[in-house]
């Protein structure tokens, strides 16, 4: 089974606003996570999505399903007080009925700028490498700098990408190294794919916007 877990369990503290989370703020007369839930609902090759969000909104978002004839919904989960910890408690959801080879897609909520080509292309990429992490190139010149405010060097372009999202993986591995550095209490990554790099594992890109 190919899953997309979509996590939209932040409060926006950064945007202007105080009342309606990010994700939920209408651009086209559409909420931004409908925008992007789309995408995986419409797409052939996901049979599942897996929506982590803020516990006080999960009925708002559950009417938004509905609403909009979201099909392919089967879990809506709380979220954590991190990212991570959110991607961890719908992984958790998922696992109950993920095959050995299941993967999963884990795409934020609040970023629909995605296509089919993309969800694609991503799936392929774990299928054959064994993960698959969108990015983009860096078209700006990289400064590496030294503690004291002073620049140190340039890095080459060329060798440089922006992370981007979806993060692709087989389900029960990416769970496993969630798992691990929970019991490690390594609680230091920005993401998923920070994670599985320092835990040894190969990373496949997948260019994307």
């Amino acid at each position: 089974m190919t899953t997309a877990l979509l996590f939209a369990g932040g409060v926006g503290r950064r945007m202007n606003t105080k009342a309606l989370p990010k994700q939920f703020l209408e651009i086209n007369g559409k909420p931004i996570i409908i925008h992007t839930v789309e995408k995986f609902d419409n797409h052939p090759l996901i049979d599942a999505i897996c929506i982590v969000c803020v516990e006080d909104w999960l009925e708002h978002l559950k009417s938004l399903l509905e609403k909009f004839k979201i099909k392919k919904v089967r879990y809506v989960v709380s979220g954590g007080d991190t990212a991570l910890n959110s991607q961890y408690n719908g992984l958790k959801a998922i696992s109950e009925n993920a095959s050995d080879d299941g993967i999963v897609l884990i795409h934020d909520g609040v970023r629909p700028i995605i296509d089919d080509k993309l969800i694609s292309e991503c799936i392929a990429s774990v299928k054959e490498y064994g993960s698959g992490i969108c990015v983009a190139p860096a078209t700006e010149t990289i400064i590496r700098a030294d503690g004291e405010g002073f620049i140190k060097s340039t890095v080459s372009r060329s060798e440089c990408m922006l992370a981007r999202a979806p993060q692709c993986f087989y389900t029960k591995e990416i769970l496993e190294v969630h798992e691990q550095a929970i019991k490690d209490n390594n609680h230091d990554h920005v993401d998923s794919a920070t994670m599985m790099l320092a835990y040894g594992k190969k990373l496949h890109i997948v260019n994307g916007p």
